[in-house]
């Protein structure tokens, strides 16, 4: 239950503290007083958007406060914050970002929003126009059947089958395309595939043709190496050979040659080893035009696809892998549009058969829904009304299902249902949107009818926030709209903004609301009224002017003996 609420610098408001209690709370006062502005500020504060024409001129920010009853709500427990003491709500709107506060913890927009949700429920003037939109009446037909979920699965399957859809027409609509570029990588493949290429290839190539084209130049500069190192008279071998006798004579008598001849010894194998592979490699250089002509042509290849693919041998062997796995895909791809045919088939079946689903349990709550709001009709003054719920199939299944819901109303006897959006007036609309209010949060049994009961009257104490429901409405009609608010009072906090003394007189905490003006500014103040005061503001609405014969009826209206 809403306790108290403090609103500084908030529009017109310079500093106001309110203070409210159970039951039916109605706040009255003079068009323009500001009534609106404390109802607009409670929605800031519970995560409405907030704007910087919301400060007050001449201030820095502006701050709403609101205090509530202690609450053990499981998403305070998910912020990690302690309600056991009490709820205290506060948001700053600042010329930058604005703050907000849980019991003095710092929270998202998002987090207050979630507990404001939990905790008040506000209808405003503008809502009941919302049934003026034939879109809206599904809504609350779900809503009142609590058919969010059986919505929230047929909304997620509906999208899985448009995706699917979806998919499938892209693969039909682009089969020509997959065709030809089947076609053109199975050239591709084939091209790279008859090269043969190998990692490393080219630079092989490259080096052996250059050994074919100097060959006679190598096999010369090989010859002489041979002969210096071991084919000829005073050759390297057989100098270092007898340099090596001198030494190891020298190495007998003086031990420090021993190591010079060590290291003669060890050439001479190293010698006739280099020697031997010289000789091998004088015997290979033989000028071969058959091969030399093949490597050019080889290496010629390897340069066009080079050229072509943009491409090293190793880029062209890379894309070759990639080519071959996109082949795979694009020559799978009939199979994978039967399979997806397959699985939208099945879904779209499933889907058929959730909207057939969704569908009965609607007409269900319909019928429910119709008596009820009938009841609420009477209570609320319409006596002769009649409403229904019309809902019509539609050929294809929707988001929402296959459903067409539209609300019928009539207010006359003798008149059948009408589309509501064509029949009903503003203060209709008005008491059939605290009809459809009344049966969302008061006790339902009370209508002596079976329904399905979620049990939220009887949660932690709610407020309900009704901002001027009764427009458009007197006399009688006010009465009854007043008796069907204080009745609502018994399970909840109800706050009323009114401008009819009937419903006003019903109130258990009555406040006004004043604007004060000077030469300087403007200010909004409220008063709790009881008494004289309370009388004497029965008076002002009943008459627009307090007389005796006003006072006398307000004190009617308050059950004052005289």
């Amino acid at each position: 239950m809403l306790r108290e609420l403090r609103i500084k610098d908030f529009t017109i408001i310079d500093d106001l503290l309110i203070v409210f209690g159970p039951g039916l709370n109605v706040l009255t006062g003079e068009t323009g007083a500001g009534k609106s502005i404390i109802v607009d500020a409670l929605g800031v504060l519970l995560g409405d958007k907030a704007s910087q024409d919301f400060i007050r001129t001449g201030s820095i920010e502006a701050r709403i406060e609101a205090s509530f009853d202690s609450s053990n709500l499981p998403l305070l427990r998910d912020l990690g914050i302690d309600g056991s003491d009490g709820i205290i709500l506060r948001r700053l709107v600042g010329k930058g970002k604005g703050r907000a506060y849980i019991n003095d913890t710092p929270v998202s927009l998002s987090s207050i929003s979630a507990i404001g949700m939990e905790l008040v429920d506000i209808h405003g003037q503008h809502e009941h126009q919302g049934l003026l939109r034939k879109e809206s009446h599904l809504s609350f037909v779900d809503s009142f059947g609590h058919l969010a979920e059986d919505v929230g699965s047929l909304q997620s399957l509906y999208q899985e089958v448009a995706a699917l859809r979806e998919r499938v027409f892209r693969i039909g609509e682009k089969a020509r395309e997959r065709v030809q570029r089947t076609e053109f990588l199975r050239f591709q493949i084939d091209e790279i595939e008859a090269a043969l290429l190998k990692e490393g290839e080219k630079q092989a190539i490259e080096e052996e043709r250059a050994i074919l084209l100097n060959a006679a130049k190598l096999r010369e500069s090989a010859e002489v190496a041979y002969a210096l190192l071991y084919d000829s008279e005073g050759s390297a071998l057989e100098k270092i050979s007898r340099a090596a006798i001198f030494v190891r004579d020298v190495a007998q008598i003086d031990r420090n040659a021993e190591e010079c001849r060590s290291l003669l010894e060890s050439a001479i194998p190293l010698v006739e080893d280099a020697s031997l592979t010289v000789r091998k490699l004088r015997e290979i250089y033989d000028v071969d035009p058959g091969r030399l002509s093949e490597l050019d042509d080889r290496l010629e290849l390897i340069r066009k696809l080079e050229k072509k693919y943009d491409e090293d041998v190793d880029g062209i062997l890379l894309y070759l892998e990639k080519a071959q796995a996109e082949l795979q895909v694009l020559e799978h791809a009939e199979e994978q549009r039967d399979e997806c045919e397959k699985e939208l088939h099945a879904k779209e079946s499933r889907l058929q058969a959730l909207a057939n689903e969704l569908s009965r349990k609607r007409r269900s709550v319909a019928e429910r829904m119709t008596k009820l709001v009938v009841h609420e009709l009477r209570e609320l003054g319409f006596q002769n009304a009649e409403f229904s719920v019309d809902i019509k199939k539609r050929e294809a299944v929707g988001p929402a299902g296959i459903d067409e819901v539209e609300f019928l109303f009539s207010a006359n006897p003798g008149e059948p249902p009408k589309p509501l959006v064509k029949v009903a007036s503003g203060g209709e609309l008005s008491r059939i949107m605290l009809g459809l209010k009344c049966l969302e949060f008061g006790p339902k049994e009370s209508a002596g009818l079976e329904t399905e009961n979620d049990g939220r009257h009887q949660a932690e104490a709610r407020t309900l926030i009704f901002d001027e429901v009764d427009a458009g409405i007197g006399g009688v009609t006010a009465q009854h709209v007043g008796a069907r608010l204080h009745g609502l009072s018994e399970d909840y906090q109800i706050l009323c903004i009114t401008h009819l003394p009937q419903i006003a007189a019903l109130a258990d905490h009555h406040l006004k609301v004043e604007k004060e003006l000077s030469q300087k500014d403007v200010r909004v103040r409220v008063e709790t009224l009881d008494g004289e005061k309370r009388r004497e503001e029965l008076a002002r609405m009943l008459g627009g002017k307090v007389t005796e014969r006003s006072l006398r009826h307000a004190e009617e209206m308050l059950g004052i003996d005289n």
